[in-house]
């Protein structure tokens, strides 16, 4: 399918039913995935701002951020492998900086794994500058963090 084909993005707000959706992506993408009771956590946190995105009928990829007054700390942003380099990620991106924008946020927080340069340069591409480094920020892996941030303004994207 061309890039033109794609069929149309639509987004949903994170519910209890989707969650069995969520496990088998996450259990893929992470090697310290969340699990059930922890996407169930983002349904009853009143702080949390979860959503789903799917390509015609099919999850492409889901992220979420927690607000926190004017600032969001975004806590996941996954897109499914074998949709992964068309501009899925960006597109979801977008769309969280477009929901804490109309929440009241001006500045997003994220933390990425040091040796995750894809998401890096994502992240750099979007705005994001390095703000610090959290030493072994990742328990299963030993894994340190980089620490990002950015003003969300009226340009969103």
């Amino acid at each position: 399918m061309a890039a033109s084909e794609h069929e149309p993005l639509s987004f949903s707000r994170l519910a209890p039913h989707h969650i069995p959706l969520l496990i088998p992506l996450e259990t893929e993408s992470y090697p310290e995935p969340w699990t059930f009771n922890m996407f169930m956590q983002e349904v009853s946190n009143e702080n949390s701002r979860f959503f789903l995105m799917f390509e015609g009928g099919r999850l492409a990829g889901y992220g979420g951020f927690w607000l926190l007054v004017d600032e969001i700390h975004i806590t996941r942003v996954t897109i499914a492998p074998t949709l992964r380099g068309r501009g899925l990620a960006k597109r979801l991106m977008e769309y969280l900086f477009e929901a804490a924008h109309h929440c009241g946020a001006h500045t997003a927080w994220l933390e990425v794994r040091a040796s995750n340069l894809r998401a890096i340069r994502l992240y750099e591409g979007l705005g994001f500058v390095h703000k610090g480094c959290r030493k072994a920020y990742y328990q299963r892996t030993n894994e340190d963090a980089m620490v990002m941030t950015r003003t969300i303004g009226t340009d969103i994207g």
